[in-house]
Formats: structure tokens, C-alpha cells, sequence
């Protein structure tokens, strides 16, 4: 028995001096000038975009890996990251075959521009040489998910595990967002979970968590679409629910293409409005919401432009930043800053895109109440109307005012709105006040606004 573990120990040993060894003459080979200038040009030529690495390495401890260092693509603005690490499959390593267990990416800075600069590029690179694997690709998403995808597969490349460690987003606008999180891919490349924590900057403190969920087979046998639950916590309250991916065919015989559609169903409960709104701060309240997203596209890019949402919201104890609803209908005027507070705000969110469309937006407080519809346009720009009542002083004041409705035209931008009344209104609002001081001019500004209606379908014009 002796002899036994003494040969046991001596051939450990040898295995483990042979397995330095190899990482030791491993490390010396990708430490060559040569080497790193080789894996320069291929990483160039692959992206269409000049990539200089500072320095790469061999890892054995804790687990193997090959590292890159001070990683550049000189995109403009240029894409940076301190560290990236590859880590293989070592039953794969063994056999001969290079598939990725993880990736590491370690401070990172990801410029919007850069991103889309190195697309572009991408995308103007002959494409002859990705058509097999991207063909081989759809074949194996046609299969049930959990069937493993042939060695032949371009998935086999993509890492089972990614960890972001202080990654930084720069979108066009100059805003940077820095997250930390991890994402695990199934077999058919798509998340089997996925964490994220906002670091710094817009929704600052926010936490989501995605898992997929088992799938279940449809009435006629065939595997039914993706199915994931999303959990995120934010602004003291969270956001749950489902989220859907299934890939269907567009077009006719002979002319048929794979088309990914997006669904999905949120729920809303208790959400600080500012936590979503930040570094804008249009308005503040408790949050709840009823959403319901979709999108059908065939690139994953092309889903984010053809997104469509739909939401019912409820706003409890709400303050309107940048808008004095009360001030814009005493001055029969126009109105920059203030705020307004409300007791309610609800009504409905339709977007397209980057364009917003408010409806059946509903205010009210102690003293008054509005009405109306709101868009937002991709420039954050605001177009509208609103009627406002407000409670009169006097008797007569408050009969009238509670029953007529000032309407105002909604213009500005989102961090500097404006209320003004249209020109019709702002006439019929001078004759009310002629004809009954201080109780004739709501009136008034609705009978103008009415009649300038009137007059702009008569000529067939809005």
C-alpha cells in the first residue's frame, strides 16, 4: 500500500511539474512581440477597426486562463478595457478543442459612438466567409433549446459565463452609467440567467435579476417560446414580470426568413418616480404601473428600434417639476417653472421607439383638476393640450369654474416644459373678461379655443 501512494504521489508530481512547465513555455510564446502583433492583425481585420494590445499573459492560478491587457480598438471615441480574460473548458482543452467557460471583462469604457462606429465596420466587411455559420446558427435555433449544437457551431465560441466587472456605458449624449453583473448563456446562446447592478450614474443603486425559465411543449408538440421572469428593485419599489422571445417565419414559399418576436407583461408596485426619471427630474411620486411590451424584427438590433410599449399608470402624491398649472390659468398667459402638486396623476404611455405618446392623462388635487394629451418627441421635444379647472373664489367663481375647463397648449422641451393658450383661446379669454370680469375669462378661453377648432375643420385644416 505504501508503494502504491508513494507511485501515486511521484506521478502527481510529475503531472503537475509538466502542467508548469507547459503554462510556463505557454506564457513565454504569447509574451513575444510577435505573437501579440499577430493577434493584433487578427482582431483588426475581424472588426474592420485598428486593435492594439498592451500585454498578454498565462494564468494558472485560480483557474487557467489567457489574459489581455490595456486592450484598445481605435474606434472613435475608442473602446478601452483594462483586462479581459478568457478562461477555457479544460474537458474540452483536453480533447483538443478551444471553447470558452467564461470571459472576465474588468474596467471597461464602452463610448455609444465607439460601439456604433465599430459596427458600421463590421457591417462593411465582405460578409461571404459568416454566411455558413450564421446559416448554421438559425438550423440549430429551429431545434429544441436544450439540444446541444454541433461542433461545428459558431456558438461554441461564445462564453458560457460573462462577468462585468465596473463596466462603463457613454451613450451619445455624454451620460455614462457604470454596472457590474454576470450572464450565463444555455446552449442555444440565449441567457439562462442574468444579473446587473448600477454602479454610478442614471438609476444609480438599481439591481435586476433575469431567470429562464423551464420550457413547456404546445398542444401540437412543437417547444412553445422562451420564457423568462425579471425581477428589478429600484426607487424603494421593483418591477416584475414575464418576458418572451420566439422566432418565427416571415414571407412566402421560397421566400421565407426567420423573424425573432419580443412580448412581455410588467407589473410596477411602488416605484419613487425620481429613481427612473434621474438626472432629469421632471416629476416625483409613487409609482404604479400595468405594461405591456412588443417588437418583431430580424436582428436583435432591429427589435430595440421596432419596440413598441403600452402602460397604465398611476402616479400617488405627484409633484410636477418645471409647470404651475394653477399660475398658467390665473394668467391667461404663459408659464415657465413652478411646480404643481396633485393628490392623483394617471393615464396611458404609449411608445415607438424614442417617441412618447401620453393619453387620458387625468390630475387632480384640493383645488383643481386637468386633463389632456401629451407626445414627446425623439428631441425630447413636447407637444399637447391640457384643460385645467380650478375652484373660484366666489360663489358664482366656483360654479363656473368648477364646470369650465381653461384648455392650454403644452410646448418646451422636458427640462424646460411651457403652458400657453392658443390664439383662439387667449381672444375668447379677452371678451369673457370684458364682458364678466374675473368669472367670464374660463369661459371665455374655452369658447375661443372651441371656435378656433370649428374654424380650422372648416377650412380642413389642423
Amino acid at each position: 500500500m505504501a508503494k502504491i501512494f508513494k507511485w501515486l504521489f511521484i506521478g502527481l508530481l510529475t503531472l503537475v511539474v509538466l502542467l508548469a512547465a507547459l503554462a510556463f513555455a505557454l506564457h513565454l510564446w504569447v509574451s513575444t512581440g510577435d505573437f501579440r502583433q499577430r493577434m493584433e492583425r487578427e482582431a483588426s481585420s475581424a472588426l474592420g477597426v485598428p486593435v492594439v494590445v498592451g500585454s498578454i499573459s498565462v494564468d494558472v492560478w485560480p483557474f487557467p486562463a489567457v489574459a489581455l491587457g490595456g486592450l484598445t480598438i481605435q474606434s472613435q471615441p475608442p473602446v478601452t478595457l483594462e483586462r479581459l480574460e478568457l478562461r477555457p473548458r479544460l474537458p474540452a482543452l483536453l480533447k483538443g478543442q478551444l471553447s470558452i467557460a467564461t470571459l472576465v471583462l474588468r474596467n471597461v469604457v464602452l463610448p455609444q459612438q465607439g460601439v456604433d462606429a465599430i459596427l458600421l465596420a463590421m457591417q462593411k466587411k465582405p460578409q461571404v466567409a459568416a454566411r455558413a455559420p450564421v446559416a448554421q446558427v438559425i438550423q440549430v435555433s429551429q431545434t429544441p433549446a436544450r439540444l446541444a449544437a454541433p461542433a461545428t457551431d459558431a456558438r461554441q465560441w461564445l462564453p458560457h459565463r460573462t462577468v462585468f466587472d465596473d463596466v462603463t456605458w457613454v451613450s451619445n449624449a455624454g451620460t455614462s452609467t457604470a454596472f457590474e453583473g454576470e450572464a450565463r448563456l444555455g446552449p442555444d446562446a440565449l441567457p439562462d440567467s442574468a444579473s446587473l447592478h448600477l454602479l454610478r450614474g442614471n438609476l444609480q443603486g438599481l439591481r435586476a435579476k433575469l431567470e429562464r425559465e423551464p420550457q413547456s411543449a404546445s398542444a401540437a408538440g412543437r417547444v412553445a417560446s422562451d420564457q423568462w421572469a425579471l425581477r428589478v428593485d429600484v426607487g424603494g419599489g421593483k418591477i416584475e414580470g414575464k418576458l418572451g422571445l420566439q422566432r418565427v417565419t416571415a414571407g412566402g414559399p421560397g421566400n421565407a426568413a426567420q423573424e425573432l418576436v419580443v412580448t412581455g407583461k410588467l407589473e410596477t408596485r411602488g416605484v419613487e418616480l425620481t429613481a427612473l426619471t434621474a438626472p432629469r427630474k421632471p416629476g416625483s411620486g409613487l409609482l404604479e404601473a400595468s405594461t405591456s411590451l412588443d417588437a418583431r424584427a430580424a436582428t436583435t438590433a432591429g427589435l430595440v428600434q421596432a419596440m413598441q410599449t403600452r402602460t397604465s399608470f398611476t402616479v400617488r402624491n405627484a409633484v410636477l417639476n418645471g409647470i404651475d398649472l394653477e399660475k398658467a390659468v390665473k394668467s391667461v398667459g404663459m408659464s415657465r417653472g413652478g411646480q404643481t402638486r396633485l393628490q392623483t396623476l394617471a393615464g396611458q404611455v404609449a411608445t415607438h421607439g424614442k417617441t412618447v405618446d401620453l393619453s387620458n392623462l387625468v390630475a387632480s388635487s384640493g383645488y383643481l383638476s386637468a386633463s389632456g394629451d401629451v407626445a414627446v418627441s425623439p428631441a425630447k421635444t413636447l407637444s399637447g393640450h391640457v384643460a385645467v379647472k380650478l375652484a373660484g373664489e366666489s360663489k358664482i367663481g366656483t360654479l363656473l369654474g368648477s364646470a369650465v375647463a381653461v384648455p392650454l397648449v403644452v410646448g418646451g422641451t422636458l427640462e424646460a416644459p411651457e403652458l400657453t393658450l392658443s390664439r383662439s383661446a387667449l381672444v375668447g379669454a379677452a371678451i369673457g373678461t370684458a364682458l364678466m370680469p374675473g368669472v367670464g375669462t374660463p369661459a371665455g378661453a374655452r369658447l375661443g379655443d372651441k371656435l378656433g377648432e370649428g374654424l380650422r375643420g372648416l377650412f380642413g385644416k389642423k
